[in-house]
């Protein structure tokens, strides 16, 4: 489970002419919220659901001259802390005396959800408004993202009418059931944020704590030696890196698929002198979907926010090409 969580951990201009087709007010709307969450100052409690849990968190975030910097607490159940500065993280896991640092470009975790760059989405996905209502005690307007095919799933979301910040986030699927949320329950827009706030809970000293660095470098020299048979309309595929998920284990490789609002993580994994092997399958919770394949000496992991049936196609096509 721990080495799950880990995998799980780490799986994250111009308008195109196709904006065209879509409601361009809701565009704008979309536009307004993915910026909101990077430039504005906030602090406040959501909740998220999937796969019949719950947890609640605390969320701070300031910008400043410095950049941004968020602090994210989880409430419930084990005590967990992610503190990040711009793009470094720390997750913090007090019941194991464990500190994870790595660096993560482009992490989208609630309010921020949306991409930076907006302009493929229209080509996946219908964009249109929806209606008024309020969460925590805010006016907001909701804007819907219907996929155009099977592959991913769909998306609600509600902003405040004022600043444009994510209030909810909702993930349904094809029978528009509702797979995946997130919502504040209370929240305070702009305003002087303590940066006491910021720091972490813990005592993270070296000798009270395990510091594992998530090693990460380029690899594609690496991408020669795979071949991804599936193609999935829309979902570009990242230059390989190399990955150490744990000290002492071998690199893994991992390759990240998105069409800027879902992603796809896929960790090769040597398994050569390896005792335990990754058990071969399906689990899925919510919206979150794992598969699992062995590929002669190598496991396969696929992690996502997408139909199960879209990570077995991909998972199915991948191996290694003849003569490496």
């Amino acid at each position: 489970m721990r080495r799950l969580f880990l995998f799980i951990a780490l799986a994250g201009g111009a308008l195109a002419p196709a904006w065209a087709e879509q409601d361009t007010a809701a565009v704008s709307w979309l536009e307004r919220i993915a910026a909101a969450a990077q430039r504005l100052n906030y602090s406040g409690t959501f909740v998220y659901q999937s796969g019949g849990q719950t947890e609640t968190s605390r969320i701070t975030h300031l910008v400043d001259g410095a950049g941004q910097r968020e602090k994210l607490e989880v409430l419930d159940g084990s005590p967990r802390e992610v503190i990040r500065m711009n793009d470094e993280v720390r997750c913090f896991l007090p019941e194991e005396r464990m500190v994870i640092v790595e660096r993560q470009e482009g992490r989208k975790a609630f309010p921020a959800r949306l991409p930076a760059s907006l302009s493929d989405l229209s080509k996946h996905y219908r964009i249109r408004m929806g209606d008024l209502s309020r969460v925590a005690g805010f006016e907001a307007r909701q804007v819907i993202l219907e996929p155009k095919d099977s592959l991913r799933y769909g998306h609600m979301l509600w902003a405040d009418t004022g600043t444009g910040l994510l209030l909810r986030a909702r993930m349904v699927n094809e029978r528009n059931e509702a797979i995946e949320q997130f919502y504040f329950t209370q929240l305070q827009i702009g305003g002087a944020i303590d940066k006491q706030m910021l720091k972490p809970r813990f005592d993270a000293a070296p000798q009270a704590w395990q510091v594992h660095r998530a090693r990460t470098m380029e690899s594609g020299a690496d991408d020669a030696a795979w071949v991804f048979r599936a193609e999935l309309p829309g979902f570009t595929r990242s230059p390989g890196m190399k990955r150490q998920l744990q000290d002492g284990q071998p690199m893994t490789t991992q390759y990240v698929f998105s069409d800027g609002l879902a992603a796809i993580s896929v960790f090769i994994e040597p398994l050569a002198g390896k005792r335990e092997r990754p058990q071969p399958g399906m689990f899925s919770t919510g919206a979150m979907s794992v598969y699992k394949r062995i590929v002669g000496d190598y496991g396969l992991i696929l992690v996502g926010e997408v139909p199960p049936q879209t990570l077995k196609t991909l998972g199915d096509s991948i191996e290694p090409r003849k003569g490496q």
